[in-house]
């Protein structure tokens, strides 16, 4: 158990707290756990990259973390009023589908590669941006407008294509299986 290993279950157990907090109307303290977060993933990222700590159970358990959290935060907000329902069906179901697209790829004993796309990588900094855009505006009770009209087209267009993509790397994939 390496120390990045360790703040990044840090921030898995954050999860539950900062769900409480949004749906406790607690904004401010919501807002100030997720930066925490954001911190920590980026010191348990350079922690690991420039003291070469990195490990398997670590490049397992930091998408996990940060899905945990974004998926969390999202249907939070969502259920709080905060975020329009359809953008947390469309940022949950795309996690489904590529959590749903892993495991029947082990369960046909092809496992596919998880090396995450340029688009994913710029629909988690849209994620992140959009989540702490609303977060801090309920927190410190300002109009994001338009910035949070425009962060959520870069969240929806980004989801779409990088589910689109995937998809289709998984179907091309799923398709050199021999019929038995």
């Amino acid at each position: 158990m390496s120390i990045p290993n360790i703040i990044t279950l840090g921030r898995i157990i954050l999860v539950p707290v900062i769900v409480w907090a949004i749906v406790s109307s607690q904004m401010e303290i919501a807002f100030a756990i997720f930066v925490i977060a954001g911190v920590s993933d980026a010191v348990d990222g350079f922690l690991a990259k420039r003291f070469n700590m990195s490990s398997e159970l670590g490049a397992l358990l930091d998408p996990l973390a940060d899905k945990a959290l974004l998926v969390s935060i999202f249907v939070a907000l969502g259920i709080w009023g905060a975020v329009p329902r359809w953008l947390v069906i469309l940022v949950v179901s795309r996690d489904i589908m590529i959590v749903t697209a892993v495991i029947v790829s082990w369960l046909f004993d092809k496992p596919i590669p998880m090396k995450p796309l340029m688009v994913s990588k710029l629909n988690t900094v849209a994620q992140v941006a959009f989540a702490a855009l609303v977060l801090a505006s309920l927190g410190f009770n300002f109009q994001p407008a338009p910035y949070d009209v425009i962060l959520m087209g870069f969240v929806t267009v980004f989801t779409l294509v990088s589910v689109s993509l995937y998809l289709v790397e998984w179907v091309r994939h799923m398709s050199t299986i021999e019929a038995r």
